[in-house]
């Protein structure tokens, strides 16, 4: 029996305008090579200038994380020849990073577990090698430098993950907190948020740890789950068999779903590190730690437990909910507006986002306003219209983007009270459905809820059904015994 034991570096780009070293712009989607200068291109005679807002950044995320931010930290070049390294070398931290310690709370299964982390550094990105896409792919790769100099942080955990699924858990809250503070947009898609994963297999008991691998670039959860299911399934076979398992860096192919050797893993001392010399050492005071500490908003795991204890949810729809700080502040201004927490929960998590995630639409351009879903909650718990009716109505607002009184009106869609229409339709289902009242009255009670669904369906879901099923009995008992 083996344990697995993971550990993941999770590298977030910042949230800046500018460049770590430079005033090149971080925008995506642009030309390549447009926002590249002599500093990101590592011309000669180019000196690097550290961007204050990437600090704040970083601080900030070290800060969430329950991190040590330590008075002074160095910068240093870490060695390494790739074409999309224009320098030679990449700006990062080393001996001294900025902030070390740490943890992230993380539940599986049912289980919380702390997850201590090592370190939470400052760096620069690379650029992007590109090697298809051109006419002349076939023979050669193109670099795009846009993305070289943009200000990351890479965060290390200590290897106290035990399985994919707990390492994909600690990816998406630590996504979470990023994004709701501000320091990171989190867009994987784009190469915002991406993660390397330590992972080894060892005997089950034993404390010396095993050969490891480290799966590079992996860029969504999901990807995360699977590509370390594979490779703990793969190191595994490896040693049942007999065989020893390589210490390399491989890459995860989602296609075949499998793991390949990219190649051997480098130690420290393969990069060469030295401290930066054109970089003074980062000097940080306590009293501007404290500022930073104070500007905080409420994070995940509080918003979390604040949306249990103060609305009453479920601890599944409030860790839904608070999945993005947007999400949250949507279902906070529609409870606020509907006076309806779980109604608003309810609808939130099914009709919406259900619609939004089929088009790969986030909550931020949702086609229904807050106050707009509120308006729809209030005309149900008012009994207005029902429920089936206002499933239809919800989908003609997002549609149209029409308001729920003014589509109820229009349409005539406003919940039926007339107790004599509603008995001459009971009536005429009953006469339609003889066989059904002669099988209630022989003993098979079920189709009591077939006769009541007839009925509703004969007038468009609009009846107003305690006065439908209490019609529909009395019919029923004064009939034929």
């Amino acid at each position: 029996m083996y344990e697995s034991v993971i550990g993941l570096e999770i590298h977030a780009q910042l949230l800046t305008q500018s460049k770590i070293f430079c005033g090149c712009s971080t925008r995506t989607g642009d030309p390549p090579n447009t926002h590249v200068c002599p500093v990101c291109l590592g011309l000669p005679g180019a000196l690097p200038v550290l961007n204050r807002r990437a600090v704040e950044l970083a601080a900030q995320a070290a800060i969430a994380l329950g991190c040590t931010i330590h008075p002074t930290s160095v910068f240093a070049r870490k060695n390494y020849f790739y074409p999309d390294l224009p320098k030679g070398y990449q700006i990062s931290q080393y001996d001294r990073p900025l902030a070390t310690g740490g943890s992230l709370q993380i539940a599986t299964g049912g289980l919380a577990r702390e997850i201590g982390l090592i370190r939470v550094h400052l760096e620069e990105d690379a650029g992007k090698s590109l090697h298809e896409g051109f006419p002349d792919s076939d023979r050669f790769a193109r670099v795009d430098f846009n993305r070289s100099g943009v200000p990351l942080i890479e965060i290390v955990s200590r290897p106290e993950l035990h399985s994919a699924a707990e390492a994909a858990e600690f990816f998406s809250r630590l996504r979470s907190i990023l994004v709701a503070i501000g320091a990171s947009d989190g867009n994987m898609e784009e190469g915002s948020l991406r993660c390397d994963a330590n992972v080894s297999v060892r005997p089950g008991g034993a404390t010396a740890m095993g050969v490891k691998t480290e799966i590079k670039n992996l860029n969504s959860f999901r990807y995360v789950q699977r590509a370390l299911e594979f490779e703990l399934e793969r190191q595994t076979a490896v040693l049942e068999d007999g065989g020893r398992v390589i210490h390399e860096t491989r890459l995860w192919d989602p296609a075949a779903n499998r793991t390949h050797p990219m190649r051997s893993k480098e130690a420290a001392d393969d990069y060469r590190y030295f401290p930066e010399p054109d970089l003074p050492p980062l000097r940080i005071e306590d009293a501007w730690i404290e500022r930073l500490r104070a500007s905080l908003p409420e994070l995940p795991d509080a918003r979390r437990r604040r949306f249990v204890a103060s609305y009453g949810l479920p601890e599944y729809d409030a860790g839904v909910l608070t999945a993005s700080p947007a999400l949250a502040s949507y279902f906070e201004a529609t409870a606020a507006a509907a006076g309806n927490a779980k109604a608003a929960s309810n609808w939130i998590m099914g009709e919406l986002l259900g619609l939004l995630n089929e088009r790969g639409i986030g909550i931020e351009r949702a086609p229904i306003a807050p106050s707009a879903l509120a308006d729809l909650i209030r005309l149900v718990d008012s009994g207005t219209i029902s429920g089936p009716t206002a499933k239809a109505v919800f989908a003609a607002m997002y549609t149209s983007g029409r308001g729920a009184r003014a589509i109820v009106d229009a349409e005539g869609l406003a919940r039926v009270d007339d107790e004599a229409l509603i008995a001459r339709t009971v009536a005429g289902v009953l006469a339609a459905n003889e066989r059904a009242v002669r099988q209630y009255h022989e003993g098979k009670r079920q189709t009591f809820g077939f006769l009541v669904g007839q009925v509703m369906t004969a007038m468009q879901g609009r009846a107003n059904t305690e006065i439908v099923n209490r019609l529909v009995r009395r019919a029923l008992e004064e009939g034929p015994a």
